[in-house]
C-alpha cells in the first residue's frame, strides 16, 4: 500500500514541504528510510516502531520503505517521526481518511507521546502556502503554529489520540491566546535618564538608532559604556509586525521560543561573551543553525570588550555588516540567514584601560598589540566612533541639568525613521546606513560650504571611499533628526566629528 503524508524541512530561515511517502508491501520484514536522511532521521525507525507498539497497536511485519521527497535536500532532526508513524498507521488501516491537506511534524517518545521540535513556524507558513488547512503538532508547538492564520491547529498528545481523532473522537482545535500585535508596547526597566553625563555619547547613540549606524565606544573603565549600550533598545522604534515575524522565524529555528516568549515583540539585544567563537557569532555547525548576528536581526548586537574577541571571530563580521545576510556552506547544503543588525561595540583604549593618564601601566607595544586586534577594514565599516570620558563628580550628584529620558530621545528617533520610510518607499532600503551608492548621491546632496568642508576633511584625513560615504549617510541622519531635508555645514561637521578616533588610537 502506498501513502503520502506532508511534513517540512528547514532551509536557512525558510522552509520547503517534504512529502513523506510510505510503501508497505509483502516480503521480508525491513524498515528503510531513504531521501537523504541524517542520523537523527534514520533513528526514527526505532522510535516509530516502539511508539506504535507501546501506543497499543501492532507494528506490521512487512517490508516498509519510507521516502522523504524531494530527495536532493538533506533532512535533519526528529520532526519526521510523527509523519512517518502517521503514514504507517494509514497503511495499517487505522486511519482511513481526513489526512488530505494536512501537515504533520513532531518527535515521538517510545511510549507514543509527541514531543516538540524546532522550526515549526516557518514550516507551517510554507505548508499553508502549499494548500495545507490542518496542522498536527506537539502540544508545546501548538501555540507557535497557531500564529499562522488560516489553518486549523491540533495539539496531538500521542499516537492513540491521533488515531481517535480520525476515528471520530476529534480533538478540539487549538486557539492561540496571543494578544493582537497592535497592542504591543515595549517596556523596559532601564532608561537613558539613569546615566549621568556622557551627553556626547548619548547624542551619538541617538544618531546610531535613527539611521542604524554601527557604533564603537572607547573609554576608560566605569565611564558608562556598557550602561549606555544596555539602554539602546529603549530608544529604538517599536517592531513592525513583519519585522516581528522575521525575528520569530529565526528564534523558532534556533529553538528559543516558549509559551512566555511566543511572538517576538521587542527588538533583540544580543550580548555574546568575548570568548565566543566565530561559528557562534555567524552561525553554522554540522547542521547549520543561526548565529548571534542572525539572532540580533532587526535589533542590536553588543560586543563588550571588543578587542578581547578572537580576531577571526571579528573578521567574520565584515561581510554580514555590508550584505545584511550570512551564507553558510556545509556538506549538507547551503543556508542563508538574515543579519541586518546594529553593531554596538565598547572597548578600553588600552589593556589596563587608563591610557593617557598617570594610572596607565601599559607599554607602547602592549597598547599597539591590543588595538591591532581591531583591523582597519573592520574599523572602516563602523560608522560612528565616539569617546566616553570619565564622568565628573557634579554630574554624578545631579548638580547639573537632569538627564533626558529615553522617551524624549525615542520620539526624535521615530520621527527620523518616519522620514526615512517615506524616502525609501519604492526600494528595499529601510535605513540611511543601508543606502546604496546611487541613493547616497541622490539623497545626500551638499551645499557649497558643506561640500568644501567635506573635501578638505577627505584630503586632510586621507579617508577611504567607504568612510566618505559613511560621513554623508551620518550627515543625512543628523539632518533627519533636525527634521530638515537640507544637509548643512553643521550637519557635516558633526558627522565628521564621529570619524576621528581611528586617527587618535590607531
Amino acid at each position: 500500500m502506498f501513502v503520502r503524508v506532508v511534513s517540512g524541512a528547514i532551509l536557512g530561515v525558510e522552509s520547503c514541504c517534504v512529502e513523506v511517502e510510505v510503501d508497505i508491501s509483502g516480503g521480508l520484514p525491513v524498515f528503510d528510510i531513504v531521501g537523504l536522511p541524517d542520523s537523527a532521521v534514520k533513528e526514527s525507525r526505532e522510535r516509530v516502531r516502539a511508539a506504535i507498539r507501546n501506543a497499543g497497536f501492532t507494528f506490521p511485519v512487512k517490508r516498509i520503505t519510507i521516502n522523504l521527497a524531494p530527495a536532493d535536500i538533506r533532512k535533519s532532526g526528529p520532526a519526521y517521526d510523527l509523519p512517518i508513524a502517521t503514514g504507517i498507521l494509514i497503511g495499517m488501516g487505522l486511519i482511513t481518511d481526513g489526512t488530505d491537506n494536512a501537515f504533520f511534524a513532531g518527535e515521538l517518545s517510545l511510549d507514543g507521546a509527541v514531543r516538540p521540535v524546532s522550526g515549526i513556524l516557518p514550516m507551517v507558513l510554507e505548508a499553508k502556502n502549499n494548500g495545507t488547512r490542518q496542522v498536527f503538532v506537539a502540544p508545546e508547538n501548538a501555540a507557535e503554529a497557531a500564529l499562522v492564520k488560516g489553518v486549523e491547529v491540533y495539539a496531538v498528545p500521542d499516537l492513540a489520540g491521533l488515531v481517535q481523532h480520525f476515528s471520530g473522537t476529534r480533538m478540539p482545535q487549538f486557539k492561540a491566546e496571543v494578544s493582537p500585535f497592535s497592542q504591543n508596547k515595549s517596556t523596559y526597566d532601564v532608561d537613558f535618564a539613569d546615566v549621568a553625563g556622557q551627553m556626547y555619547v548619548k547624542r551619538a547613540l541617538e544618531i546610531a538608532a535613527a539611521g542604524y549606524h554601527n557604533t564603537v565606544m572607547i573609554g576608560p573603565p566605569g565611564a558608562g559604556k556598557t550602561m549606555l549600550a544596555r539602554r539602546m533598545p529603549t530608544i529604538l522604534p517599536d517592531l513592525l509586525p513583519e519585522e516581528s515575524m522575521e525575528i520569530t522565524k529565526i528564534y523558532s529555528i534556533a529553538g528559543l521560543l516558549n509559551e512566555k516568549n511566543l511572538l517576538m515583540r521587542e527588538r533583540p539585544f544580543r550580548t555574546p561573551h568575548h570568548t565566543s567563537s566565530h561559528i557562534s557569532l555567524t552561525g553554522g555547525g554540522r547542521i547549520p543553525m543561526p548565529g548571534e548576528i542572525s539572532l540580533a536581526h532587526n535589533g542590536v548586537l553588543f560586543l563588550d570588550e571588543f578587542p578581547e574577541f578572537q580576531r577571526k571571530a571579528l573578521e567574520t563580521l565584515r561581510q554580514p555588516l555590508e550584505d545584511g545576510e550570512i551564507t553558510i556552506a556545509r556538506t549538507g547544503g547551503v543556508s542563508t540567514y538574515p543579519s541586518v543588525f546594529l553593531l554596538l561595540a565598547a572597548m578600553n583604549p588600552c589593556p589596563c584601560g587608563y591610557s593617557g593618564t598617570p594610572r596607565c601601566t601599559c607599554s607602547a607595544p602592549e597598547i599597539a598589540r591590543y588595538l591591532d586586534k581591531i583591523s582597519g577594514p573592520l574599523l572602516d565599516r563602523i560608522d560612528i566612533q565616539v569617546e566616553a570620558t570619565s564622568v565628573e563628580y557634579a554630574e554624578l550628584q545631579g548638580a547639573k541639568k537632569p538627564a533626558e529620558n529615553s522617551a524624549a530621545i525615542k520620539a526624535r528617533v521615530e520621527n527620523a525613521r518616519a522620514r526615512q520610510t517615506a524616502r525609501y518607499v519604492d526600494g528595499k532600503t529601510r535605513f540611511n546606513a543601508k543606502m546604496t551608492a546611487a541613493q547616497t548621491k541622490k539623497y545626500c546632496k551638499l551645499g557649497g560650504n558643506a561640500r568644501d568642508l567635506l573635501r578638505n576633511v577627505f584630503e586632510t584625513m586621507s579617508l577611504s571611499a567607504r568612510a566618505y560615504h559613511k560621513i554623508l549617510k551620518i550627515a543625512r541622519t543628523i539632518a533627519d533628526l533636525a527634521d530638515t531635508e537640507e544637509i548643512t555645514i553643521e550637519h557635516v561637521a558633526e558627522a565628521v566629528s564621529y570619524r576621528g578616533l581611528d586617527r587618535k588610537y590607531w
